[in-house]
């Protein structure tokens, strides 16, 4: 009983050991500016690293101390997380399973159309209320007013690979025909009609396109750069907390058969 209580206590020492990585992928993600914006994934990543946490911890002193009703909990509770990052992980694939930059002819950067997305993820930008909240973050970033230092011509800022952010909030779109000055100003459309973006660019440096379709696209194909990432951290974090999990079943099993044997044991010894 003792040798298999103790295993199940280094297991969970492991399983403490990989919360870890769950609460740093939503701190991480928590410091990214877009992310820091919207405000969607890094809470519910960071509160399911700490619940790991917490019941680890409880398998730890449960399996040390010999605490049955302790053991017991972690079980539930670690099956119930386990299911509960799998679904999180499930989740996050497939919200970032659509979308990708569209090339232009003459550019080097891609442009991004909003409808490439997947349904959950337009909705979170789609509300005028929601992007209200969300351009007033993004606009009071040095984001665009870097661009002005950096390209200073024409031609380096077209060869230029500008993050999906900067070419859909700090330019407006190629099709509408404007005339470069700068990363951040453009005088003389051709086409206005071309898309609606090309209504909605504006030369005020608080305004540009951070409320254009193009913008809102930029933001989700960063987000879905960033949540694959984060969500790479979190399937290898789900396939070792299966393990762990696995193996202190075995060990608890193994420590009621070996209490039962010895009680057998013990019951024989009497008679």
């Amino acid at each position: 009983m003792a040798l298999s209580n103790n295993v199940i206590g280094c297991i969970n020492f492991v399983a403490i050991l990989l919360s870890i990585p769950i609460i740093g992928a939503g701190v991480w993600l928590a410091t990214l500016p877009d992310n820091s914006c919207v405000k969607i994934l890094q809470w519910p990543v960071i509160i399911l690293g700490v619940l790991t946490l917490i019941v680890a911890l409880a398998g730890f002193i449960g399996g040390f101390w010999r605490i049955p009703w302790l053991l017991i909990f972690y079980l539930v509770a670690m099956l119930v997380l386990i299911i509960l990052l799998a679904c999180l992980v499930v989740f996050v694939y497939m919200v970032t399973i659509r979308g990708s930059g569209h090339p232009e002819p003459s550019r080097a950067y891609l442009e991004y159309h909003l409808d490439d997305y997947s349904g959950w993820l337009r909705r979170r930008v789609r509300s005028s209320y929601k992007w209200d909240r969300i351009k007033t973050c993004l606009s009071s970033s040095p984001m665009c007013a870097q661009l002005n230092q950096t390209y200073t011509s024409a031609l380096d800022f077209f060869n230029a690979h500008l993050s999906p952010m900067e070419s859909g909030c700090c330019k407006p779109p190629t099709k509408c025909g404007y005339t470069y000055v700068n990363p951040t100003y453009w005088i003389s459309p051709i086409d206005m009609t071309a898309d609606m973006d090309c209504l909605n660019w504006n030369n005020d440096q608080s305004q540009l396109c951070y409320s254009c379709d193009s913008c809102k696209a930029g933001l989700l194909a960063n987000l879905k750069k960033e949540w694959r990432r984060a969500d790479i951290i979190l399937l290898i974090t789900l396939v070792g907390l299966v393990w762990v999990y696995v193996i202190g079943c075995c060990a608890f099993r193994n420590a009621k058969t070996e209490d039962l044997f010895r009680k057998y044991k013990q019951g024989s010894t009497y008679t």
